[in-house]
């Protein structure tokens, strides 16, 4: 067996703890981002999640950060999935991405809906780990709306529902599903609704049973995980003290079978 370690991490565009998008000068931007490779270096990861990052945003210095990060981390592969596009003077083009020390085979950008600003959705990406092609969700649910929430879900489980039946209706290998969920683990919204979903495919686990991840500062809430697969053995989970971000990162580590 061996042991991979995955992060997810909300970077809010690279501003740190600056609470107004936008006045953020570029050479702050990629001075945090800098930080950010520093910390991501120092835990080791083979898989980094990220949301909210930039790929060219009039916003936070209209540069790719994803790629600023992949140069100054080491980490040779990524996938960006853009789920807000704007042309024009005020140019956006953001969304998740996902760096990796292993080669991502294929890839898919799914968003929930068409617009501009504010859209989230999730990428999912196929990446070679130590030779098993291992599916990975990155997922950002809407921060407000519980009802938007539960819509975002369907369209996620319809998507998982349809690459299960494409082969045969049984997963190779199950997903890792994580990211930002803009909810806590409570009975009655998402994040509790997604792991009964997944737990009739499989005994998944869901890491961080503890810990609070927003605000960064003095975090009052969690609201970041990692589902796991079973055949991520023996998961050790822990909230990362950071603050680079609004967020927190989570990290996991686990013997991948």
């Amino acid at each position: 067996m061996q042991r991979v370690r995955i992060v997810t991490f909300n970077i809010a565009h690279g501003r740190g703890l600056n609470p107004i998008q936008g006045i953020t000068s570029a050479e702050k931007l990629r001075r945090n981002l800098r930080k950010i490779a520093d910390l991501l270096t120092r835990l080791d990861a083979d898989v980094v999640a990220l949301q909210e990052i930039d790929q060219r945003s009039r916003w936070a210095g209209n540069f790719d950060q994803l790629d600023y990060l992949s140069q100054h981390t080491g980490m040779p592969y990524s996938v960006f999935g853009v789920h807000n596009r704007r042309e024009g003077l005020i140019n956006l083009a953001y969304g998740n991405g996902i760096l990796s020390r292993h080669p991502i085979i294929a890839s898919e950008t799914v968003s929930f809906g068409q617009r501009q600003v504010g859209e989230k959705g999730f990428i999912f990406a196929e990446v070679d780990l130590h030779g098993m092609r291992v599916p990975l969700v990155n997922l950002h649910l809407h921060y407000r709306s519980r009802m938007h929430r539960f819509r975002q879900l369907e369209q996620l489980l319809d998507f998982l529902r349809a690459k299960r039946q494409a082969h045969g209706g049984e997963w190779p290998v199950l997903p890792i599903v994580c990211g930002d969920f803009n909810t806590p683990g409570g009975a009655s919204d998402v994040t509790a609704a997604l792991k009964r979903h997944l737990q009739d495919l499989a005994p998944y686990t869901l890491h961080p049973r503890r810990g609070r991840t927003f605000p960064s500062p003095l975090p009052a809430r969690l609201l970041d995980f990692v589902f796991m697969p079973p055949r991520a053995r023996e998961p050790s989970c822990r909230v990362v003290r950071a603050m680079l971000s609004d967020h927190r990162p989570v990290l996991v580590d686990f013997e991948l079978s």
